[in-house]
């Protein structure tokens, strides 16, 4: 049930996204969000 309401979550973020026009800012965060989670878990792997 958890995983099924972050995604729906995320689904409405990019669906906001569209319509305020900031897709490029979206997609940059997310990618930003995914390598810093990457560097942080070798960090304390």
């Amino acid at each position: 049930m958890r995983s099924f309401l972050y995604k729906l979550a995320r689904f409405l973020g990019d669906v906001n996204a569209v319509k305020k026009g900031r897709v490029g800012r979206r997609v940059k965060r997310r990618a930003a969000g995914r390598s810093t989670g990457k560097l942080l878990r070798k960090l304390f792997k």
